[in-house]
C-alpha cells in the first residue's frame, strides 16, 4: 500500500513520518533523495553546475543548497529549470525504492514523505494521501525558528509551494495544528491513522 505524506514547509511533517516509520510503515524521504541524486559526479549535479554555474558549489565541490535555493526562489523561471533537472531523477529513484520493497515485503506499507508530492503529480500513483496542515502563522514562526531565514526569504519559501489550504482538497486524512497538541496526541492521531490504513490496505 502506498501512501502519499505531504504538507507545506515547516508544517510538522517530519513529526508525522518519523511516527509513521515507527510503527511499522517504511519510510522513503524524498528530501534524502534530492540530496542523493546531486550528488558531485552524478547527471543531475553536472546539469546543475552546467546551469547555474561553480558559484553554487561549496569548496569541497558539493552544491551549497542555500546558495542555489537564493537563487531560484526569487526567480520562478529559474525554479522551473531546476525541477526540469531534479524530479525525473527524483521520481525515479522513489520508483526503484518502491519497487525494492514491495519486491520483499508485497503487503508493505509504504510511506512517500515529499512536500512536492501533489505538485508534480505523485498523488495519483498513492492508495491515500495524508496532509500535514499548519496555518502560515505558524509555519512562518517555526521556519523562521530553525533555518535562520530572513522574514522575506521565509515568506518567499512558503509561496513558493502550493497553499495548504488547497492540498487539503487531495486527502484523505488531514493532521492539523500540531503546535496545539501534545506529543502523546500527535501520536495517538497518527496511530489511528496508521490502524485504519493498515485495515484497508
Amino acid at each position: 500500500m502506498l501512501i502519499g505524506l505531504t504538507g507545506g514547509i515547516a508544517s510538522g511533517k517530519s513529526i508525522v513520518a518519523e511516527e509513521l516509520k515507527r510503527l511499522g510503515a517504511h519510510l522513503i524521504d524524498a528530501d534524502e533523495i534530492a540530496r542523493e541524486v546531486v550528488k558531485p559526479g552524478l547527471p543531475a549535479y553536472q546539469d546543475i553546475v552546467k546551469e547555474f554555474g561553480e558559484g553554487i558549489l561549496n569548496p569541497d565541490k558539493t552544491i551549497n543548497r542555500k546558495a542555489l535555493g537564493d537563487i531560484v526562489f526569487s526567480n520562478p523561471k529559474l525554479r522551473k529549470t531546476l525541477e526540469q533537472i531534479t524530479h525525473p531523477r527524483i521520481l525515479d529513484a522513489i520508483e526503484k525504492e518502491t519497487q525494492t520493497i514491495q519486491g520483499n515485503d508485497p503487503k508493505a506499507l509504504i510511506v512517500i514523505d515529499a512536500a512536492l508530492l501533489i505538485e508534480v503529480g505523485l498523488n495519483k500513483k498513492m492508495d491515500k494521501v495524508v496532509v500535514v496542515y499548519a496555518d502560515e502563522k505558524t509555519q512562518l514562526k517555526r521556519l523562521l525558528k530553525r533555518s535562520g531565514f530572513a522574514m522575506d526569504e521565509a515568506k518567499k519559501r512558503i509561496a513558493s509551494q502550493m497553499s495548504l489550504s488547497e492540498k487539503i482538497k487531495y486527502a484523505d486524512f488531514v493532521i492539523g495544528n500540531l503546535e496545539e497538541k501534545s506529543k502523546e496526541e500527535v501520536k495517538d492521531e497518527v496511530k489511528r491513522i496508521f490502524e485504519e490504513m493498515k485495515g484497508n490496505g
